[in-house]
């Protein structure tokens, strides 16, 4: 029976837009949906509106959902979609460890000094685009957001992907969001930070096929097919 290949759907982090997949994307095709503090510097709604927002850039499916960041929090709340067939989670940073500001400064910051430097430049361009207020914005909707409670609800597989050297998705807390799917799991990259997406755009390519390929559907009567960009 012909299947079905699921469109890969990527949505961005905090302050970051589609130059931050551009490696990743000649490696795996991929849409970006830009929504405001993540690429756009618009108003921020609530995590639902944003979910409701990037549904309706959906089309008409079967779709895998990948978040970076706090764009994690967007994908989770729109994976109850019908069309969607998987979600993949990068580095989810809703540790609620992190609501402390000084706890957060303090992990951004052992964190950033993990990445690789050459990334500076094309980061501070997407802040600049997309604005310190829908920033602050996004991280006051998405930080409280419970991202834990929003996967008990996802029945597609869930795979939950970090950096080994991430200090704001350390390793206990991708654990147990991935433990709140109920088809959830770990990947881990070795090496990686925070910026994933970015450094290792190989590895990434890699889980992102995987889930593709569980997500493909037999379609009765129909071919294989995508939906193009």
């Amino acid at each position: 029976m012909p299947v079905l290949i699921p469109r890969l759907v990527l949505v961005p982090g905090l302050g970051l837009d589609a130059r931050s997949s551009r490696r990743l994307r000649r490696r795996v095709a991929a849409d970006v949906v830009l929504l405001p503090g993540m690429g756009r510097s618009a108003p921020v709604p609530s995590i639902d509106d944003l979910a409701a927002r990037l549904r309706g850039r959906l089309g008409p499916g079967p779709v895998v959902l990948a978040g970076h960041s706090q764009g994690c929090q967007v994908v989770a709340a729109a994976a109850v979609d019908p069309r969607v067939a998987g979600v993949v989670l990068l580095g989810p940073s809703t540790d609620p460890r992190l609501r402390a500001p000084s706890r957060l400064a303090g992990w951004w910051l052992q964190t950033a000094v993990r990445e690789p430097w050459w990334q500076v430049p094309l980061i501070v361009a997407q802040w600049l685009t997309t604005g310190p207020r829908a920033m602050r914005a996004l991280w006051r909707v998405a930080a409280p957001d419970r991202i834990d409670a929003r996967l008990r609800a996802v029945g597609v597989p869930v795979t939950v992907v970090r950096g080994t050297r991430d200090r704001l998705c350390r390793a206990d807390w991708a654990a147990a969001v991935a433990d709140a799917a109920p088809a959830g799991e770990v990947v881990e990259v070795p090496g990686a930070a925070h910026m994933t997406v970015q450094t290792h755009p190989d590895a990434v390519a890699a889980v992102l096929r995987a889930a593709v390929a569980r997500g493909a559907v037999a379609e009765e009567g129909g071919c294989a097919s995508g939906v193009s960009p």
